[in-house]
């Protein structure tokens, strides 16, 4: 075998190879997307059922703070264009806004 069939031969392999790993690297990402999305659900409706008392809302504060980053980083890994701008930014100022909650009125913790 020359050594320019094998250089194509290895060529076309790893080729292959990146076209597999991007296929399943956006499989995992739309999962990872829908999962971070219903996340995002979930936290705005606990963010709902807070019922005021502050031991109990600086709780759902935290946990929705923990969220918002979790799905932040799963939209800036997985998104691309204007829908990854737009669903950052969404996210990015809800934490900021809990976080200065929190800050405020639960201790600062």
């Amino acid at each position: 075998m020359s050594t320019v069939f094998r250089l194509a031969a290895s060529l076309t392999i790893l080729v292959s190879l990146s076209g597999i790993a991007r296929a399943q690297s956006e499989a995992t990402c739309g999962r990872d997307v829908l999962v971070a999305q219903s996340m995002q659900r979930q936290a705005l409706e606990q963010l709902e059922q807070a019922d005021g008392d502050d031991a109990k809302n600086c709780r759902v504060w935290r946990r929705h703070v923990d969220t918002m980053r979790r799905v932040a980083s799963v939209y800036g890994r997985c998104l691309s264009g204007s829908e990854r701008a737009q669903r950052l930014a969404q996210v990015q100022g809800s934490d900021r806004e809990f976080s200065a909650a929190i800050k405020a009125r639960c201790g600062g913790h």
